[in-house]
């Protein structure tokens, strides 16, 4: 298969002090260490007295918060900076530390299961991507997960230790409990995922649905615009959606928020009876074009086929028809759009801005409030990662196993994930 391109990821925004307007509005409304990390990330290298004027806390306040963060090893110093031409005193600058921890992530799909290794910058390290054997049982996938778990790290941690295991999947999921609540795919209901986890791992496990934790991944290293009010569309075997206000996710007191696979698109069909990856391997079959399975039918895409190219350009005008309902509803700064077509291929990006520019009443600018992902070619790999980061950055200073050990442990003597002997079993299997 054609390899995807590389995405464009958002990078850190140098700034001089100078540049910075007086903070009326901080670009996140996040108090204390939170903001000074989120600063760090936006624009380290970055010296303290610019991350104030950033956040507008009091230099002294700055000062105090990145010690507590420089000794949890989640930011480190740069080298002495001067001002332009020599002038000024040095400062030395923050960055976010990327040399000591990573998070881990599972992405559960209905097919498969991916877990990933991601740095403190979002970067994915590693990925190992697994089809379920037979009937998708919960027991046997998390014990299967948990059993790679220690091989991903022993490969590729390189030292760093990893500080929690987030897991993501679509429908309906509760992360205060750590349960999937439904999954109909799946067949799944009421699953502990986050004990099970937790137990057979030895790692705190944070647990969410993909169309959030995407979304928040957006909010940190993506779209910068998502940061305000943004809804995430995802388009996959499973069709949901996250919505954001005011920088914060709705849930929903029934975790059901973003159920959005019945939304109408015409006639009798429904959103995801015409756009999942299911739908599209069979409408590829009665155009006579059989393939095994959607990434088999993405391929004949990539590598030019008319009749797949037009699947996906389909798609493409009727995932906009949904796009524009949603902007309707709920008026949000940005749509980012999780589907590969819209990453990877000519004129579906097109098409489905068109398709909203048609059906909108409330977007005149849909080259603006359409985006495509962030993520592309790596959305399920980002997924499950970002769940864990998304927790740290929301409260670096919250408990966490790894980093509040004694001093005297180091990465590698500390003890890895604990996993039972039958889980190794069943993942060799």
């Amino acid at each position: 298969m054609k390899k995807p391109p590389v995405p464009v990821r958002r990078r850190p925004t140098p700034v001089r002090r100078a540049d910075i307007a007086p903070p009326a509005a901080p670009p996140r409304r996040a108090p204390g260490t939170r903001s000074v990390l989120n600063a760090v990330l936006d624009h380290g290298p970055v010296a303290r007295s610019t991350v104030a004027r950033l956040t507008g806390l009091s230099p002294a306040s700055v000062t105090g918060l990145s010690a507590r963060l420089l000794a949890r090893g989640l930011i480190r110093e740069s080298p002495e900076t001067t001002g332009p031409r020599g002038l000024g005193r040095p400062h030395v600058p923050v960055d976010i530390d990327t040399s000591r921890h990573l998070v881990a992530g599972a992405h559960i799909a209905v097919t498969n299961s991916t877990l990933s290794l991601m740095d403190l910058r979002g970067r994915i390290v590693a990925e190992d991507r697994r089809p379920h054997q037979g009937a998708p049982d919960p027991r046997q996938v998390l014990d299967s997960l948990a059993g790679r778990l220690p091989r991903l790290m022993s490969a590729h941690a390189q030292g760093r230790s990893v500080l929690a295991l987030g897991v993501a999947t679509g429908h309906r999921v509760d992360p205060d409990a750590g349960v999937i609540v439904l999954h109909p795919q799946l067949g799944w209901r009421n699953v502990a995922v986050r004990d099970h986890l937790a137990a057979a791992t030895g790692l705190p496990v944070q647990v969410d649905s993909h169309a959030r934790a995407l979304a928040r991944a957006e909010q940190l290293f993506g779209e910068a615009s998502t940061r305000g009010s943004a809804v995430l569309l995802f388009v996959g075997a499973v069709v949901d959606a996250a919505f954001t206000t005011a920088g914060e996710m709705h849930l929903g007191p029934r975790h059901g928020t973003g159920s959005i696979a019945h939304l109408p698109i015409g006639g009798e069909s429904s959103l995801e009876s015409e756009v999942s990856e299911p739908a599209m391997v069979r409408l590829a079959a009665e155009q006579g074009l059989t393939v095994p399975s959607f990434p088999a039918l993405l391929e004949r895409a990539l590598a030019g086929e008319p009749r797949a190219l037009e699947l996906f350009r389909r798609r493409a005008r009727l995932v906009g028809r949904a796009v524009a309902l949603l902007l309707d509803m709920f008026d949000p700064e940005v749509v980012v759009v999780v589907e590969p077509g819209t990453g990877l291929l000519p004129h579906c990006l097109a098409d489905l801005r068109t398709a909203v520019a048609e059906h909108s009443l409330v977007c005149d600018d849909p080259e603006q409030a359409v985006v495509a992902s962030s993520f592309t070619g790596s959305v399920l790999s980002t997924a499950g990662a970002a769940v864990a980061l998304g927790a740290l950055y929301a409260d670096p200073l919250a408990p966490w196993p790894r980093i509040d050990a004694p001093a005297d442990s180091s990465p590698d003597s500390s003890p890895g994930p604990r996993v039972n002997s039958e889980s190794c079993i069943v993942d060799r299997a």
